[in-house]
C-alpha cells in the first residue's frame, strides 16, 4: 500500500483530466472584412470543473486560450463565462471555477485582402480540473477553427446562435495573441520544446532518481554515479527459484511489520480464531480463509499496478484516503487501550445454523481490509517485486504477472497456523495486557504516519507557480540552461558529465528542492564540474516531454539524470 501510496503521489500528480473542445463559428462562411463571432464548448467529466479565467487563489492555474491566428487575422476579445464558486474540501474558501460544461466566445476580424477558401485558426486551451477533493495536474487541449472564406457578394447561412446569442459579446478582455504559426518561433522556455532529444542517443545514461532527496541522499546519487555504483534491485540477476523465494520470505517479512503484527490478536478475535475457535481445524480453516483473501486481494492489487500503474495509485494518492486510514487506525488503537471494545464474534452466535459461513465470509472480509491497510511498512518488498514484475512483464514474460500473487501467498502462510495453533495459549492474563498496550502503541505510530501522509498529500495540492519559475530563473542565472540542446552541445563539446533536472510549474517538490537541496554548498560543490539542464516537463503526456521522460524511465516529478558523454554499448542499454 505505501508503494501505491508513493506511486500514486506521482501519478496522481500527473494525471490529465480530459477535456472535449467543440470550435463554432457564427456562419458558414466569412468574409473578408468582416468581424466573426465564433466560440468553443467546452466539457468535462462529470464531477469535474476548471478553474476560472482569474482564480482566487493566485497559486492555483488559470483557465487560458491562446489564439494562433495567422497573419491579418486579430483577435479582438475573449469573452470567458461568468465563474462559480465551488466548495472543495479541506479548502475554508471556495474555488472560482467554471461549471463542467462552459463556453468561451471569441471574436476575430478578417484582413479585407482575405481570399476566398479555408483559413485554419489553431488554438490551444490550458487549464487545470478539480473535483471535490483535489486539483489535478494542468491540462493543454489543441483544437482549430476552421473558417471557410468567401466572396463579398456570396450568401452565407447562420449556424449556432442558440450558443452565439448567450455570449455577452464586447465586454470580454482583449487576448494575448499567439505569434502566428508561419512566424520565426521564440526561443524556447526553460527546458522546453527544443530539439535536444536526438543529441541523446550520443550520451549514456549512468544514473537516474526522482522525488524529493536531502542533501546527503542526492550526494550519495551523485558519488555512485561517478564512482560506477549501481543500485540493483533486491531481484536483479537471479534466477527464478532464487526469486520465488525472495518473494515468498518477503510476504511472511510483511507479517512482521508494525502495520501488521498489532493487528494479529484483534483480527484472530473477530474472525472467531484462535482462542476463540471451537476446534483447531475450524481455527485452521478460518486462518486459510482470513489468509487467501489477503494472498488474492494483495496479489489483485500488484497486478493492477502492473497493468494500469496509475487507477489504483490514484486513489492512494487521495489525502481523505490516507486520513481516513489514520483515523481508523487511532480507532483500533483506542480499543487495544480498551476505551471501547472491538467484538464482531458475539454476532456469529445469532447467525444459527449459517454461522460458519458468515464466520467464513467475514474471515475473507477482514483478510481483504488487512490487505489493504497493511500500508506504512511494505514498501521495501512490494516496491522491488512490482517493479520488477512491470520490468520483466514489459519483456514479454508473461508470468512475471504472478510475482505478486506469490508476494501473497507468503503473506497468507502464517494465518492458517496461528488460527489452529493460538488456540492452545495460555488465557489471556495481565503479561498479555502489557503486550496488547504496546501493540496500541505501535498502531498509534502507523495512526501517525497516515496522518502525516495525508497532511504532505494535502500540503502538496497546491504551489505556486510563479515561485516556482523564479527559483528556475535563478537556478540560469547561475549558470544553469534552459535549453536541452545546448546545454547537450556544450557537454559534448567539453566532455563534460550532464546533469539533467525535470520540472514543471505545478510541481512543489521541484520548487523545494530548488531552495533547499539544490543550493546547499556541498552539492554546488559537487555539481561544479557538470553541464547543469533545467528540463520543463509541464506536459508530461506530451512532446517533447514524455519522450524525454520515456527515454529516462522518469514516472514523477522533480527527476534528475546524470549522462556522460558517448553512446552506451547494446550490452549496457539491455
Amino acid at each position: 500500500m505505501l508503494l501505491l501510496a508513493t506511486a500514486g503521489v506521482a501519478t496522481a500528480q500527473l494525471r490529465r483530466i480530459p477535456a472535449e473542445i467543440t470550435p463554432l463559428v457564427e456562419s458558414d462562411g466569412v468574409r473578408a472584412g468582416t468581424t466573426v463571432r465564433a466560440a468553443i464548448k467546452v466539457a468535462l467529466p462529470e464531477s469535474f470543473h476548471v478553474q476560472s479565467n482569474k482564480p482566487r487563489d493566485p497559486s492555483l492555474i488559470p483557465t487560458e486560450l491562446t489564439v494562433e491566428a495567422p497573419a491579418g487575422i486579430q483577435v479582438e476579445e475573449l469573452v470567458f463565462p461568468v465563474a462559480t464558486d465551488f466548495k472543495q474540501e479541506g479548502l475554508d474558501e471556495p474555488l472560482l471555477v467554471f461549471d463542467q460544461e462552459f463556453t468561451i466566445g471569441v471574436r476575430f476580424t478578417l484582413p479585407a485582402a482575405l481570399p476566398p477558401g479555408e483559413v485554419v485558426v489553431p488554438a490551444r486551451l490550458r487549464y487545470q480540473a478539480c473535483d471535490d477533493k483535489m486539483c489535478y495536474a494542468p491540462s493543454t487541449a489543441s483544437f482549430e477553427w476552421k473558417l471557410n472564406a468567401v466572396a463579398a457578394g456570396a450568401a452565407v447561412k447562420p449556424q449556432h446562435a442558440d450558443v452565439l446569442d448567450t455570449i455577452a459579446f464586447g465586454t470580454g478582455e482583449k487576448p494575448t495573441q499567439a505569434a502566428p504559426a508561419a512566424s520565426t518561433p521564440a526561443a524556447p522556455a526553460a527546458g522546453g520544446a527544443d530539439d535536444g532529444i536526438a543529441q541523446l542517443d550520443k550520451f549514456t545514461v549512468v544514473s537516474s532518481t526522482g522525488g524529493y532527496l536531502g542533501t546527503d541522499d542526492f550526494l550519495t546519487f551523485i558519488r555512485n554515479a561517478e564512482s560506477g555504483v549501481t543500485e540493483k534491485g533486491l531481484l536483479e540477476g537471479r534466477g527464478p527459484l532464487a526469486i520465488l523465494l525472495i518473494v515468498l520470505l518477503g510476504g511472511l517479512a510483511l507479517n512482521l511489520t508494525p502495520c501488521v503484527l498489532p493487528m494479529i490478536p484483534i483480527n484472530l478475535a473477530i474472525i472467531g480464531a484462535g482462542a476463540q475457535a471451537s476446534s483447531r481445524k475450524r481455527g485452521f480453516l478460518l486462518g486459510l480463509t482470513y489468509g487467501g483473501a489477503m494472498a488474492v486481494v494483495y496479489g489483485a492489487l500488484g497486478l493492477i499496478v502492473v497493468l494500469t500503474a496509475s487507477t489504483f495509485g490514484t486513489i492512494n494518492a487521495s489525502p481523505w484516503f490516507n486520513l481516513g486510514i489514520a483515523v481508523l487506525f487511532v480507532a483500533l488503537a483506542l480499543a487495544m487501550f480498551d476505551v471501547f471494545e472491538i467484538d464482531f464474534s458475539r454476532f456469529s452466535g445469532n447467525i444459527g445454523a449459517g454461522a460458519g459461513r458468515g464466520t467464513f465470509l467475514l474471515a475473507f472480509t477482514m483478510g481483504a481490509v488487512a490487505a489493504l491497510l497493511a500500508g506504512a511498512c511494505v514498501a521495501p518488498v512490494v516496491i522491488q517485486v512490482v517493479l520488477f514484475s512491470s520490468n520483466l512483464y514489459a519483456t514479454g514474460t508473461t508470468i512475471a504477472l504472478a510475482l505478486p500473487f506469490f508476494l501473497g501467498i507468503g503473506m497468507a502462510i502464517p494465518w492458517p497456523i496461528a488460527g489452529a495453533g493460538l488456540a492452545s495459549l495460555p488465557k489471556p492474563g495481565p503479561w498479555m495486557v502489557r503486550v496488547k498496550q504496546a501493540f496500541g502503541v505501535l498502531i498509534l505510530g502507523t495512526a501517525v504516519y497516515y496522518g502525516y501522509l495525508a497532511y504532505s498529500l494535502f500540503a502538496n495540492r497546491w504551489v505556486d507557480e510563479g515561485a516556482v519559475a523564479s527559483s528556475v530563473e535563478e537556478m540560469l542565472k547561475e549558470g544553469w540552461h534552459a535549453s536541452l540542446a545546448s546545454g547537450l552541445a556544450q557537454a559534448e563539446r567539453e566532455g563534460k558529465p550532464v546533469l539533467v533536472d525535470m520540472w514543471a510549474t505545478w510541481c512543489k517538490n521541484c520548487l523545494t528542492m530548488d531552495k533547499t537541496t539544490l543550493v546547499d554548498p556541498s552539492v554546488k560543490q559537487a555539481l561544479d564540474g557538470y553541464v547543469k539542464i533545467k528540463f520543463q516537463a509541464e506536459q508530461p503526456d506530451e512532446p517533447p516531454a514524455v519522450d524525454v521522460m520515456k527515454r529516462f524511465k522518469a514516472v514523477g516529478l522533480p527527476a534528475y539524470v546524470i549522462l556522460k558523454p558517448g553512446a552506451a554499448s547494446p550490452a549496457a542499454s539491455n
